[in-house]
């Protein structure tokens, strides 16, 4: 049976070219996860008539809040407006449930003695090890981004199928394996030409191109200098909405 990768928001942190911060849906039979939930990614949901309820587990890639910032809105919406009743696991870096914690009570002081009348369970994967997030199995692998946000890329597996992720990061030595054979690679590209610590720019996945050996590649989260480029590259790119059958 298929999986969908559904392009919630393909933006970078500032919303260039008026695109949603980086929320990505995998659906696969039974199981619908998010891979990041970025400040913007309720609206960007609504927007393609998504219930946030019929996701089952949010993974985060890191804790930078167009990664993660969407996660206390889709909380106390569950929580008093969408009365969710089905369990959601939070999975992401190490201290995830802490930091998480902190930019909850940051977004909606008081909202500590809120408890929710569902399931929520935080899940906390170690890099290099898999972890199962429902039916799926992630592996996030270190990634070269803000060390404070402990970044990972991730590699996603369900259904048979996998999908894997950068996150933001410059090129890195694991890379090529969280991209090896997968069925979908999803890359960040923030730039065409200019280079930005610790995020890749479009020379960069050039460079490495032979040792990217996924069966198909997308670029992601780009800034307006990539934008302008995008129709002229040599690799598919993401927009908001773009859905993806594997």
């Amino acid at each position: 049976m298929s999986v969908f990768v559904t392009f919630v928001g393909s933006g970078d942190a500032f919303g260039s070219g008026g695109r949603f911060q980086t929320c990505i849906l995998v659906d696969a039979p039974g199981f619908r996860l998010a891979i990041d939930f970025g400040a913007s990614s309720l609206i960007a949901l609504n927007k393609l008539g998504i219930s946030h309820n019929s996701i089952d587990a949010v993974v985060l890639t890191h804790l930078h809040g167009d990664h993660c910032g969407g996660v206390p809105f889709l909380l106390v919406d569950a929580m008093l407006g969408a009365k969710r009743g089905r369990p959601l696991l939070i999975a992401g870096p190490r201290d995830t449930e802490t930091r998480m914690a902190a930019v909850n009570e940051a977004m909606f002081p008081g909202m500590a003695v809120m408890t929710p009348k569902f399931d929520l369970t935080y899940l906390e994967m170690p890099v290099m090890r898999p972890s199962a997030v429902g039916p799926a199995t992630v592996t996030p692998f270190p990634a070269a981004h803000v060390g404070e946000t402990h970044p990972t890329s991730v590699r996603v597996e369900i259904a048979d199928r996998v999908v894997s992720y950068t996150g933001d990061s410059a090129w890195t030595k694991h890379l090529p394996a969280v991209a090896a054979d997968a069925d979908l690679f999803i890359a960040e590209c923030y730039f065409h030409a200019k280079s930005v610590k610790n995020h890749l720019n479009y020379p960069d996945i050039v460079a490495h191109r032979q040792e990217i050996t996924a069966k198909r590649t997308v670029l992601t989260h780009m800034a307006p200098e990539m934008l302008a480029e995008a129709a002229d590259v040599d690799f598919e790119t993401a927009h908001d909405g773009l859905v993806i059958e594997l």
